[in-house]
């Protein structure tokens, strides 16, 4: 398997970008059948955002456990509360199912060719 390349920060901005786009987008009470698709795909059990969040924050605990300069009491918090936040970030890919309950309860989205 070839090595990924690294995102860019501007990347991670972009992304985080769309993640406030959507936040926008719901303060303009769009109906829920607009919604639920797009937080089928925010709250994916497998490719999620928890579960995405949740994998970053692991491996960027043990990255810095595993090169943190000084092994300080400092650090082991720093590196507790990254693993901690991890598993609270990956417990929440339970609202996939949430997600996928709605969508029985949703009408049809709006058809914007409609007159």
């Amino acid at each position: 398997m070839p090595t990924p390349s690294a995102p860019s920060a501007d990347d991670v901005a972009q992304a985080t970008a769309t993640l406030a786009q959507l936040q926008n987008y719901l303060h303009t009470n769009p109906s829920a059948a607009d919604v639920l698709p797009l937080l089928a795909v925010l709250l994916d059990e497998d490719t999620g955002v928890p579960i995405l969040l949740g994998d970053i924050l692991r491996n960027a605990a043990r990255l810095i456990a595993q090169e943190a300069k000084a092994d300080s009491d400092e650090i082991h918090l720093i590196v507790a509360g990254l693993r901690e936040a991890a598993q609270e970030a990956t417990d929440l890919h339970v609202l996939h199912w949430d997600v996928q309950r709605l969508n029985g309860y949703a009408p049809e989205p709006a058809d914007p060719s409609a007159p």
